[in-house]
């Protein structure tokens, strides 16, 4: 018999990019471009690791 095949893991590296990406645009809409960077990556950076942690449980 062979092994059933791992499941894939999610590639949460688009997500994170367009965060970044949103926070830069809002912040710029809002004259804060630097603070939009900082709470897009922030954003990002919580629902890359909300993901990992979510595939590390399958």
């Amino acid at each position: 018999m062979s092994d059933p095949t791992p499941k894939a893991s999610r590639a949460a590296g688009a997500i994170l990019a367009l965060t970044i990406v949103a926070g830069a645009f809002i912040g710029g809409r809002m004259h804060q471009p630097t603070i939009g960077i900082i709470v897009g990556t922030a954003i990002g950076a919580a629902i890359t690791i909300g993901l990992w942690l979510y595939d590390r449980r399958r």
